[in-house]
Parts: structure tokens; sequence; C-alpha cells
């Protein structure tokens, strides 16, 4: 059954625009249930995958004590695979629309209080006063991460000419290759220009290409960098919580709701498919709200 995965991984990269960590993770739930099917069912074909079969081999993951975040993932690639065959013509008909999805909890993001945010971002400024070019990059991951909201592989997939500073916006290629249009302030304004005038020069080689960020061998910022760079960045701050870019993405959608903004923009500028996704945001201003109130009413 390789060659039909193989072309399944095609399709989920040329047609659906799923970045290569997702079709790595849908490959491998795939090919664990063909080996549970090879297994339990010798010699039986993709037409003979019924509900009845995808709901064993989920069962089997249950039982194995598998989290639910990734059996909502494994329920979703073996929902994805079974529509592709049946639009495909390699099986009659879709047992995958009747396999209901796990459910999630999906636990409140750690974010930064806005005093907090803004002694990190201060302390990047500091830490690139002396014009360092690992520095200045430095303060311009966290103040672009923070303005824009946008995702850590975004950031790094970056080019110079992305940036529109005139305009004040960046251009980034989001999920499922989809573009859209960012608006940063002029802090992060300001971090963009002494990058590229005092920063990026002294790191630029043969290898850089147009990439906006690079790391010391002059070659495209790896997001375990930039990761790394957050992580200790945030930790100088006291009581603030141990975040990420990913954090840093939660705080700035949390910021922008607790200024007003309405859940559509801050939708759109996260690149969101759906709304409820970026409802949970909501939930993480009402929550740090009821927490205030507990801890600062005389009769909480």
């Amino acid at each position: 059954m390789r060659p039909h995965v193989d072309a399944f991984a095609q399709y989920l990269r040329l047609e659906r625009g799923r970045s290569e960590h997702t079709v790595r993770a849908y490959v491998a739930d795939v090919g664990s249930l063909l080996a549970f099917v090879d297994e339990q069912y010798p010699g039986a074909g993709l037409a003979d995958i019924d509900l009845r079969v995808l709901r064993s081999w989920l069962g089997r993951q249950s039982a194995k004590g598998v989290a639910r975040t990734t059996m909502a993932r494994r329920t979703s690639s073996v929902r994805t695979f079974t529509a592709w065959l049946t639009r495909t013509g390699r099986i009659p008909a879709d047992p995958g629309t009747r396999l209901a999805a796990a459910k999630v909890r999906r636990p409140l993001p750690a974010v930064l209080r806005q005093k907090q945010a803004v002694e990190a971002m201060t302390a990047a400024e500091s830490g690139a006063a002396q014009h360092d070019p690992v520095a200045l990059r430095d303060r311009l991951i966290v103040e672009l991460l923070y303005s824009t909201g946008i995702r850590v592989g975004e950031l790094c997939g970056l080019d110079v000419d992305d940036v529109d500073l005139d305009r004040h916006l960046v251009r980034v290629i989001g999920k499922g290759n989809k573009e859209r249009s960012v608006p940063f302030g002029k802090p992060a304004a300001d971090a963009v220009v002494t990058w590229l005038d005092a920063g990026r020069p002294g790191l630029a080689n043969g290898d850089s290409g147009r990439a906006l960020l690079l790391g010391r061998r002059g070659k495209r910022l790896d997001q375990r960098q930039a990761r790394t760079i957050v992580h200790e960045t945030v930790a100088a701050i006291p009581g603030a919580p141990d975040i990420g870019p990913h954090g840093l993405r939660h705080s700035a959608a949390t910021h922008l709701l607790e200024g007003g903004a309405d859940l559509r923009v801050v939708q759109e500028l996260l690149g969101h498919a759906s709304l409820a996704t970026t409802q949970l945001y909501t939930h993480v201003s009402v929550a740090r709200l009821r927490a205030v109130h507990d801890q600062a009413h005389p009769r909480a």
C-alpha cells in the first residue's frame, strides 16, 4: 500500500498546502492504521477499511494511553486519508465520514501581562544598545513576534522584501500557503531599520540570500534558535511565565482583545481559519479578569 501513502503525501503537500511537519505526522498516522489492518486482517485491501476497522484502530490507540490531542490528530489524519481515497476512486465509499473526532480539552495558554511584555521588549532593546549584530537580531525577533502575533515559522520564513517600512506592514505566508499582511508598530519598525543598517550586514554572506533574519553563520535563522532567544529574553523578567514564540503570539492576541480590538480583526491578523480558534483568547482575558477580581475584591 506504500504507493498510495506516497501519493497521499503529495496530495497533502501540493493540493492542501500542508507543512512538512504536518505531512510527516499524517503519513505516520496512516502508516499506523495500515499496519494495524495488515496485522488484524491479513490480505485485506483499502476497500476493506470500514468504520468498524477505524474504530478498532482508534480503540487500540486509546488503550495504549495515547493523549487526547494525538487521538484527535490521528482521527483527522485518517478522515482526510479516506476522503482522499474516495475522491480519487481508490475506494467506493468513505468510511471516515461517520468517525467522530476525539474532543480535546484545550488548556488556556500562558501569556505575559502587558507590563511584563513591555519589560521584555525593553530588556531586548537594552541588550542591543551596543549594536552587536546578534543582539540587534534578537531584539527584532521579540519585537516582531509580539507586535504582529505571527508564528515563529512565519517569522523565520520572512525575506527582506516582505517588510514594508513605509506602511509598517509585513507580508507572511501562513498555513495552507495563505498570504496575509500584518501591521507592526513603531518600536518594531525601529528594530527592523537598525537591524538592516547595523546588524544584518555583519552576519550576511553568500548563503544569506534575501532572508530577513540570519544565524551566526549567515544562513536563514532556524526556528529552534528563535525559540531559545525568546525563552532566554522572557526568563529574565521577574514573575513572567516560561514562554516561547507561541507565548508571545498568545500574549499579542490577548492584549489586542483587552485593548478593545474586534475578534474578527484579531482572527485576520493571526491567520486563523476559524473564528472558534481566536475565541480562545476571550477565555484567556476572562480568566485573567476573574483572577484579578478574586485577588483584589474584598468580597471575592
